[in-house]
């Protein structure tokens, strides 16, 4: 990449040491470069003890958080085929869901992996195999032969009880320094971010909790313990952390989680529309309220759901020219009654809560009125 380029990258935190998938933001081109081997420790680690002594109650409770979910949160490492036969070590993280030996990571840091090995907090290491991936999440579950009296599966939390400012903890192996524990808040919810396919992942939480390359497939938790998300991506000028972190939801995570064990694979269903959000220049075009919120259908896909459910395509004038100007748009503000104010909420109740073939109704608003259009989902191409 050109140093005259100054580009904001979405990182996805996958540790190496050099190795960085990005999304360019301003150019939408990806970059990486070639890691090191990672430095992962190799020695058998024992969990610290309770702190004693001048201690506030927020100290000692991330403290027996750490203690009671360290035995869950595995570090990774991945050996990939390299150039000139030559292989390339990178790491993550990641964390049990049963008892049977399936664990959750992101999807990229077990791409293309010849080797997969996985690192208990009390020493134990062991060979995994991929169970499956689903690059639209990026999310992965690999599987380790133990038996269950030496797993420890994670809980997972409610995320619709989530809150702007709730205290989270992130746990893994940043730089290669494994079971790392980072603190900070949730600072958004409802954002969105680009898994590794062209589809989008809705309902993302936003946190300030310092993630960087290694957390990749890493719980966050909340101050119950329980896991409400797998840290994905970060937004960096530089590969460290800044700040702004991205953790998939533990809703998706499960949903995901139990297809990819059940059937190798997920499949999600499929509107075949595409918009944005509202803007104040649709608004003044289109004489809506201030407040109007919902989902402005651009155009939809030949043989799409959408299209045979009669959704209509944006009709602008001048088109092309400096006096462009949106003369109708279909509005979507609700699937089966639920209000859908943004793009991100309609992807996010989309994969949370239907499937391929299931009927919804979206209610849409069109020329001033609303209508609800009855509509047979189909199934996302992979």
């Amino acid at each position: 990449m050109s140093r005259h380029i100054r580009a904001i990258i979405i990182t996805l935190v996958l540790f190496g040491f050099g190795f960085i998938i990005g999304t360019m933001i301003s150019r939408g081109t990806a970059q990486s470069t070639i890691p090191d081997n990672p430095a992962l420790g190799m020695i058998p680690r024992s969990l610290t003890t309770l702190p004693q002594g001048n201690v506030n109650n927020d100290e000692l409770t991330r403290a027996q958080i750490y203690q009671r979910v360290s035995p869950s949160v595995v570090s990774i490492t991945v050996t990939r085929p390299g150039t000139f036969n030559t292989d390339t070590e990178v790491g993550g993280s990641g964390f049990v869901i049963d008892y049977n030996g399936h664990i959750v990571t992101n999807a990229h840091v077990v791409a293309n992996a010849s080797e997969i090995i996985v690192y208990f907090v009390d020493g134990t290491i062991t060979r995994a195999t991929l169970v499956g991936a689903d690059l639209d999440s990026d999310l992965a579950v690999i599987k380790v032969d133990l038996s269950p009296d030496r797993l420890l599966p994670v809980t997972f939390g409610n995320v619709d009880s989530l809150f702007v400012g709730q205290s989270v903890l992130a746990l893994g192996s940043p730089f290669g320094q494994d079971w790392t524990l980072t603190a900070g808040i949730i600072s958004a919810l409802n954002r969105t971010i680009t898994g590794l396919s062209n589809y989008r992942i809705g309902s993302v939480i936003q946190t300030d909790a310092p993630i960087n390359p290694g957390n990749s497939g890493g719980p966050l938790f909340n101050m119950q313990g329980e896991v409400i998300g797998v840290n994905s991506q970060i937004v960096s000028q530089t590969r460290a952390n800044s700040g702004i972190g991205f953790s998939v939801p533990a809703d998706l995570v499960q949903r995901v989680a139990n297809e990819l064990i059940q059937n190798g694979r997920v499949d999600y269903s499929y509107l075949g529309i595409y918009g944005g959000d509202v803007t104040l220049t649709l608004i003044e075009q289109l004489g809506l309220p201030n407040n109007q919120r919902g989902v402005v259908v651009s155009d939809t896909e030949v043989r799409s759901p959408a299209r045979l459910a009669g959704i209509r395509t944006m009709t602008v004038s001048g088109q092309g020219t400096n006096n462009a100007r949106v003369i109708s748009a279909d509005i979507i503000v609700a699937i089966n009654g639920t209000p859908i104010p943004n793009f991100a909420e309609m992807i996010a109740y989309l994969a949370k809560y239907t499937r391929p073939n299931d009927v919804i109704t979206l209610t849409v608003l069109r020329d001033g009125a609303l209508i609800d259009l009855p509509l047979t989902l189909g199934s996302r191409r992979q």
